[in-house]
């Protein structure tokens, strides 16, 4: 196990029961209990828990974090599968590329790779994944407006479907809360519709899941699982393969 890997273990661990011992964390990882310690001074420092004596408990919310709690809280899940599903992704892409993304913590997880890569040009309705693409060099980045929702920092509505019909890109990158019965779905109305105008204005839709996401319902769809439709994702049963491949979904897996 690599140290980012463990690391990202040992925040879904203290996030998930609230607090972790030195020694749980150290059975749990296959970890020496002097590394752990290790890594939670690290983890203390990021501010990503708090470091007491004996382990670590989660870390106390500052009040912006609080509000923003619905996407915060999901960054926490799943981080390690996010962020290899992120870097496949990312390779995608070359510079001067075009591209769509919507909000949710995988993307917003991919976007940190994004000022790797020259001359982008991003559309978002999120206002944190802006501030990460611009970063990169000679990057032109758009922010759609609309009614701006602080949960989730972003921008819906009928005027951010309005602005994202005025662009067109190479690809969209979308986030999704459940693969199943032939198409990818999310259970928020709003976030559906943009994700929906975005893969309409994109030469590309390519949708960003983790494994979790998978044989699930949705309420809303989001994009049918045909082509030219790709999933990003880091684990697949062969059944479900097999199906989206036959509907003409490219399928590519993230490293592990």
């Amino acid at each position: 196990m690599t140290p980012e890997a463990r690391r990202d273990g040992i925040v879904e661990i203290v996030n998930r029961d609230g607090k972790a011992s030195v020694e749980a964390l150290a059975d749990s990882l296959d970890a020496s209990r002097e590394t752990i310690r290790r890594d939670l001074t690290e983890l203390d420092r990021q501010g990503l828990l708090r470091k007491v004596h004996g382990g670590a408990t989660a870390a106390e919310p500052s009040g912006f974090e609080k509000a923003e709690g619905a996407l915060a809280a999901r960054m926490t899940q799943n981080l390690t599968r996010k962020r290899a599903i992120a870097r496949k992704a990312a390779g995608l892409l070359k510079p001067g590329d075009s591209l769509f993304i919507d909000t949710g913590s995988t993307t917003l997880i991919f976007a940190e790779e994004l000022p790797q890569i020259a001359g982008l040009t991003v559309i978002t309705n999120s206002a944190a994944i802006a501030a990460l693409a611009i970063k990169a060099e000679d990057s032109r980045v758009f922010l759609i407006g609309g009614e701006y929702r602080r949960g989730g920092q972003e921008s819906v509505g009928d005027m951010a479907v309005r602005q994202i019909g005025e662009f067109r890109a190479a690809y969209a990158f979308l986030t999704v809360a459940a693969y199943g019965a032939g198409g990818f779905m999310d259970h928020d109305l709003q976030q559906a519709q943009v994700a929906r105008a975005m893969a309409r204005q994109a030469a590309q839709p390519v949708v960003l899941a983790d494994s979790s996401k998978m044989d699930r319902l949705g309420v809303f769809e989001v994009v049918p699982a045909a082509a030219p439709v790709s999933l990003v994702t880091d684990a697949l049963s062969p059944a479900l393969a097999a199906d989206l491949t036959e509907r003409g979904v490219t399928v590519l897996l993230a490293d592990s």
